[in-house]
Formats: C-alpha cells, sequence, structure tokens
C-alpha cells in the first residue's frame, strides 16, 4: 500500500479525530501558540515599524536588529528560552515571537516610507494633526504592505511552531515528532500534511483580511495597474 493510501488511512480513522491527541484538539493548540506568538510581535513590531517609517529615521538600525531573530536559529531561540523558562508555553511563544517580529518591523517601516510626500503635506495643509494624519491618511495607504509583513510572519510562525513538541509543546507538530520517534512515517506525513494545510489557510486567510482591509479607493487604483502588468507580461 502507498503511503498517500495509508495517510488517507490515517485521516479516515476515527481514532485521530477525538481525545487529548486528535486532529481538533492539536489544531486548537497550535493555532492558540502562533496566534499569540504572532499578536506579541505585532504588538511590539508594528508601533516601532510605523513611527520610524512615518519619521523616516533610525529605520535601518531597527531593522537591522529586528533581523538578528532572523540570523538565530529558531531551533536554537527555542532551546536557549527552554534552558531560562523551562517546560511550558513560555519559550515556545518567546522564540516565534522572535521568528515574527522581523517582517512586520521592515514591511510597516516601508509602508510608511512609500507614502506620497504629498499626501502628506496635503494633510498637514487640511489641518490634521500628528496623530490623526498617521491614522487617517497614512496607514489606510500603508495596509497592503503591512499586511504582507503580518501574513509572513503568520505563515512562518505556523510552520515553525511544530518545533514546540521537541520541549512536549502541542500542536500539529507532536504528529511529525512522534511519528519520526515511533517509526510511524504514516502518522509523520499526515502531521507534515496538516501544517501544510494550516499555513495556506492563514496565507488565504489574511489575504481576504487585506482585501476587506484595504479601502475601496485604493482597490479600485491598483486594479487597472495590475492589468496593466498582466498585459505587458502577455
Amino acid at each position: 500500500m502507498s503511503i498517500l493510501a495509508r495517510v488517507a488511512q490515517w485521516f479516515a480513522d476515527p481514532a485521530h479525530w477525538t481525545g487529548t491527541d486528535g486532529i481538533p484538539t492539536r489544531l486548537v493548540q497550535h493555532i492558540q501558540l502562533s496566534a499569540e506568538s504572532v499578536l506579541i510581535g505585532a504588538v511590539i513590531a508594528l508601533p516601532v515599524g510605523i513611527a520610524l517609517g512615518h519619521y523616516g529615521r533610525f529605520g535601518n538600525l531597527a531593522i537591522n536588529i529586528s533581523n538578528v531573530g532572523r540570523a538565530v536559529p529558531s531551533f536554537a531561540l527555542l532551546v536557549l528560552a527552554f534552558q531560562i523558562f523551562g517546560l511550558g508555553d513560555a519559550p515556545i511563544i518567546i522564540s516565534l515571537t522572535a521568528l515574527a517580529i522581523p517582517p512586520m518591523v521592515t514591511n510597516s517601516y516601508v509602508a510608511m516610507q512609500e507614502v506620497d510626500p504629498d499626501v502628506k503635506d496635503a494633510a498637514r495643509g487640511m489641518g490634521y494633526r500628528e496623530l490623526a494624519q498617521v491614522m487617517w491618511v497614512e496607514l489606510p495607504l500603508a495596509v497592503p504592505l503591512l499586511m504582507a509583513g503580518i501574513r509572513t510572519s503568520a505563515v512562518q510562525v505556523v510552520a515553525t511552531a511544530t518545533l514546540a513538541a521537541l520541549i512536549a509543546g502541542g500542536g500539529f507538530g507532536r504528529y511529525i515528532i512522534d511519528g519520526l520517534d515511533q517509526q510511524d512515517y504514516t502518522k509523520l506525513f499526515a502531521g507534515a500534511v496538516l501544517v501544510a494545510l494550516l499555513a495556506l489557510a492563514t496565507e488565504l486567510g489574511l489575504a481576504a483580511a487585506e482585501r476587506l482591509l484595504v479601502p475601496r479607493g485604493i482597490r479600485l487604483l491598483r486594479a487597472p495597474s495590475a492589468r496593466r502588468v498582466t498585459y505587458k507580461a502577455a
């Protein structure tokens, strides 16, 4: 029997859909770890990137510092956090948050820098104060790039959260690690499929959220340029 047939049988087994090791339970655990890490990362990264991008100062320094999270492997961060905090969700969330921050800092900084200076001058000419200008003029224009950073972070975190199983954490990584330990390659392959599907669902869900958040006027402006690029490529 092929591996794909065995994996299909594994998914069809009702035993894998109930209990503490069931797919729904592992799904909730994986989403909880990922969502908490992305939210914490967003609370840290977005205000920094937005503020620096608005004022146009120290952006390269902030990006270089945040990229330390990329330079250090996630597994190394996980091990270091485990040595400090022990078992539990804390070391997992810390290491995943460090992974989530760099794309959001970079994209939010670039997004604010890309706002047309003439638009900023017009907002100031209309009497907008600093905060109002950021909230009601610059941020709506920056949403596409901002959301691209959040999507990149979220997908990376969902994929990397499988490492949580290495320090007794939950999530779909349990199927991969346990399957490897038990030489149950059907379970291992099934776990990999579940992680891939969740990462894809995350990408598609946040892409849909981006379409809702981008103001209608900006969507209309972007559509003709997208059609022109498609026509030229043809």
